[in-house]
């Protein structure tokens, strides 16, 4: 499989519409895309997933480590590998490019064309260009010039390559049409965009009418993605909550539970009940949006907090926490973890964390280690300790997370099983074993 990395010089360019145009256009030439996402995040992902028809990855140095994120690019298996970095290229923990798209692209030596948008400016980009292309192992190849009309875009091209050894493979000229919404996550969930299809065959065709796709091709690299060998399966059967209010799952994360175990999904939103399972997942969603109507389902919520109460298995992170909590914003939800939940106006510890595990419990033994995200603009009032020790990777600040209720545990971090098979095999084998206590 080739592959090459779609990237830019800061968030808000136009990377994710570029991306999810690039992927179109190449689908239209008949070409299987396994489409990526640099960095924990899920929204874009699902503009990529729609753009080339198979869910897209995570790539992701912190979560994954450089073990998994090789394990999460063997997991597509199309002709060619579209990936679109996060953030700046070079941003990435704190004030460093570690575990940045640049990090992930020198690591793994993947070919990037840089998506530059001139803002009140004309030969000044030139040098910025240069720098980022010649910063020390920059993978940086091309470039595509965004939101710019033909004249601009030709007297850039032109200095461009005259000052670098960079191609300018073509430019996309401003266009209300193809405009993707955001809020406080970021960019709006696919779902909530009117004519999304639409914008998405629109800026497939702005690119193949604009940009130089052979160029392009040329640009990509073979990736010798080593392939891990399958894990031993578990007897268990995993129900996975998934609809609009819990959308939130890590590619990997399901594909590891299918080669593991027996998985089906689920709607807290739309089934009467929850389906027979030995453990029950949460991802994270906005449970917050839909509120009334997951209260309103009274028959799931009982069949929840019947599996609960009588010791069955539920991992809930983000979003899916909320909603086992007593109440969400005044109303109630499933009362399996004690606590209100309720939304805030700004982001509460957003970003990369570790987490401690002090107690023994269903994500794992005492004293484990786990790299994990946080994004959300939620608290829980809650009087109990949490089990879980939360801290930054770097700094001194940490806080507790993690309530548990019997065999259930929720959290607020997301975690990546990728390159973590091992723990995630302990998980289930635990449950298939009977190793996870009925804590009372």
């Amino acid at each position: 499989m080739k592959g090459f990395m779609i990237a830019a010089p800061s968030s808000n360019t136009g990377k994710t519409t570029i991306t999810t145009g690039i992927i179109r256009a190449l689908e239209k030439q008949g070409y299987f895309v396994s489409p990526y996402k640099t960095g924990p995040d899920y929204i874009d992902g699902k503009f990529l997933s729609m753009a080339a028809g198979t869910r897209a990855g995570n790539l992701d140095l912190h979560l994954q480590g450089e073990e998994g994120v090789w394990e999460a690019l063997s997991m597509g298996n199309g002709d060619i590998a579209v990936i679109e970095g996060v953030m700046g290229y070079f941003d990435g923990s704190s004030n460093t490019w570690e575990k940045s798209s640049y990090d992930i692209s020198k690591r793994l030596d993947i070919p990037v064309v840089l998506v530059y948008t001139p803002k009140g400016e004309m030969f000044s980009a030139v040098p910025k260009i240069k720098g980022m292309a010649e910063f020390e192992d920059s993978r940086i190849r091309a470039v595509i010039l965004n939101k710019t009309s033909k004249r601009m875009y030709e007297m850039l091209k032109e200095a461009i390559e005259d000052h670098t050894d960079l191609a300018v493979i073509g430019h996309i000229p401003y266009d209300q049409e193809v405009r993707i919404e955001s809020e406080s996550l970021g960019l709006l969930e696919p779902g909530r965009i009117t004519g999304l299809e639409k914008r998405i065959e629109r800026m497939a065709e702005l690119v193949q009418e604009n940009l130089e796709m052979g160029k392009l091709l040329s640009i990509a690299r073979e990736l010798e993605v080593p392939k891990p060998p399958k894990p031993d399966r578990t007897g268990i059967r995993i129900a996975v909550a998934m609809d609009d209010a819990f959308s939130f799952h890590y590619r990997e994360n399901l594909e590891l539970l299918r080669s593991m175990a027996e998985v089906i999904f689920f709607s807290p939103l739309d089934d009467e009940v929850l389906p027979e399972a030995d453990l029950v997942l949460f991802g994270g969603g906005y449970p917050e949006k839909f509120k009334e109507s997951l209260s309103g389902n009274r028959t799931m919520i009982e069949s929840i907090r019947e599996f609960g109460e009588k010791g069955g298995h539920v991992l809930a992170q983000g979003g899916g926490m909320l909603y086992l909590m007593d109440t969400l914003e005044g109303v109630e939800m499933c009362g399996l973890l004690k606590g209100d939940a309720r939304m805030t106006d700004s982001l509460q510890r957003f970003g990369y964390s570790n987490i401690h595990i002090d107690e023994d419990c269903l994500l794992g033994r005492a004293g484990t280690e786990i790299p994990a995200n946080e994004f959300h603009r939620s608290v829980v009032e809650n009087t109990e300790k949490g089990i879980l020790t939360v801290s930054k990777p770097l700094g001194n600040e940490s806080w507790y997370c993690g309530f548990r209720h019997k065999n259930v545990l929720g959290h607020f971090q997301h975690i990546n099983f990728a390159g973590r098979k091992k723990l995630l095999k302990e998980i289930l084998d635990g449950i298939w074993n009977g190793g996870v206590k009925d804590v009372h």
